[in-house]
């Protein structure tokens, strides 16, 4: 079921791996609906450090999903697939897609899609879903942070970072960002974050052990890898959970296991593309349920960096690659 749909939209697809400018925009055909599947007229994208990965080549779109990039996106439903329930045509959304977002339509299953959050624009909603769902999973699930704990949050001016400092704050917790400047980290205390740490000039787990009494963090979510492995077994406390995301730093480390033996650390971690679409859509149920209120009131929101034109994607990964960024790069689609 469809109302008034071209027959091509305007994409910008990777022509071949390599540097920004391999982003190009084209014509492509609309994408196809499966069953449970809607089409998002999309008003804004994402940019996130996924999509440069995949322009490189070093990391594909899993099986079945689009070779376009783009994970996140938001506008409004332009058509309904076979068996649809939630969704109506003209409904606006923001959405968590397997790829495809760079466009002026994207697929996504009906469970991976959420309402607009009252109040949002196009474009700030299109900041929510990969990082919001990334954050929930990796903290409050998988790391399994609780009011009261410490969080210890590499790369606090992400748009990663961002969102964990401020949904762990929010779920009550002490929140300890790192952070390459100055200017990086007094936003992370603006966020909310209890401590900031200039990594380039403090050691950051002196600095944890000292804003614990020495108890050290609960939960870390690392998106560093490389040295900060062992690192972050000395910062951790005893049953802390240490969360992966990244391994921007590197993929292989050496680390002293002896003490994730003695402070019985657990050591996990996630990649949310390749995961089901079951999966992703328990997700939004839980964050339509424990999260949307705050997004809502403001209590949360996305950090807004830059936005740029959609045919000007390639300016957004060469600002993401420059590491200046504060929060979310999100691209004007509509």
């Amino acid at each position: 079921m469809a109302t008034r749909l071209p027959d091509k939209m305007l994409a910008v697809a990777i022509s071949q791996p390599g540097g920004p400018r391999v982003l190009k925009a084209e014509k492509r055909d609309l994408p196809e609906l499966g069953t449970g599947e809607i089409l998002i007229r999309v008003h804004a994208a994402g940019v996130n450090r996924p999509d440069v990965q995949q322009r490189k080549g070093a990391y594909p779109a899993p099986p079945g999903a689009s070779d376009l990039p783009g994970l996140e996106v938001s506008g409004e439903v332009a058509a309904l697939g076979a068996g649809v329930a939630r969704w109506r045509l003209g409904d606006a959304v923001c959405a968590l897609t397997p790829g495809g977002g760079y466009a002026e339509y994207a697929r996504v299953h009906e469970t991976n899609a959420l309402p607009l959050p009252t109040g949002f624009t196009f474009t700030e909603a299109a900041a929510v879903p990969e990082t919001f769902f990334t954050v929930w999973h990796n903290v409050f699930e998988r790391g399994a942070l609780k009011p009261g704990e410490t969080l210890l949050v590499h790369g606090g001016s992400s748009g990663i970072g961002t969102t964990a400092i401020q949904l762990a704050s929010a779920f009550g917790a002490y929140v300890i960002a790192t952070a390459g400047s100055a200017d990086k980290c007094a936003a992370c205390l603006k966020l909310g974050a209890d401590r900031a740490i200039n990594y380039k000039s403090e050691d950051f787990v002196q600095a944890v052990k000292d804003a614990t009494d020495g108890k050290g963090a609960n939960v870390i979510l690392d998106m560093v890898g490389g040295d900060y492995v062992g690192r972050n077994y000395h910062a951790a406390a005893v049953d802390g959970r240490i969360v992966q995301i990244a391994t921007q730093g590197g993929a292989v480390a050496s680390a002293d296991f002896s003490k994730l033996m003695v402070k019985r650390l657990t050591h996990t971690g996630s990649t949310l593309r390749p995961r089901t679409t079951e999966f992703k859509g328990a997700i939004a149920a839980a964050l339509e349920a424990q999260v949307w209120p705050l997004l809502a009131v403001r209590r949360v929101a996305p950090v807004m960096d830059m936005i740029f034109p959609l045919k000007e994607a390639w300016r957004a990964h060469e600002r993401m690659e420059e590491g200046e960024h504060i929060g979310k790069i999100v691209l004007d689609v509509g």
